[in-house]
């Protein structure tokens, strides 16, 4: 479980740091203000739980390999997915049903925070 989600957060740090350029510099003056800023919430959302699954690789060697834990990586994971991607695609089409999306993503993050805490608590001392 270390390996896999080592290799899954630093990829999904390094694609949140490229995105977050790629908004910076090549999105703007191309999409709205309020685009940009949706775009932004992504990249911080991403970024933000790309790190939180680093964070599941390191509790994953202190607290056992609990299955709350390998659930609360791969919930973050499909958060990325749900919520992040569905702010990128909106950002640029401005298709507005992907927004209906990103609460689903959302509800991931939820589950695998609320995971992490249920893990700690049942870890042994």
């Amino acid at each position: 479980m270390l390996r896999l989600f080592v290799m899954i957060g630093a990829i999904n740090v390094l694609l949140s740091v490229a995105l977050g350029a790629f908004g910076a510099h090549g999105l703007e003056g191309k999409i709205t203000d309020h685009y940009l800023d949706v775009w932004k919430t992504g990249v911080q959302y991403h970024m933000l739980h790309g790190t939180a699954i680093l964070i599941v690789a390191v509790l994953s060697q202190f607290l056992g390999s609990q299955k709350a834990v390998k659930a609360a990586g791969y919930l973050f994971q499909a958060g990325i997915v749900l919520f992040s991607a569905s702010l990128y695609l909106l950002a640029v089409t401005g298709i507005g049903w992907l927004g209906a999306i990103t609460p689903l993503g959302g509800v991931c993050f939820l589950i695998g925070w609320a995971l992490l805490a249920y893990a700690g608590l049942k870890a042994k001392k």
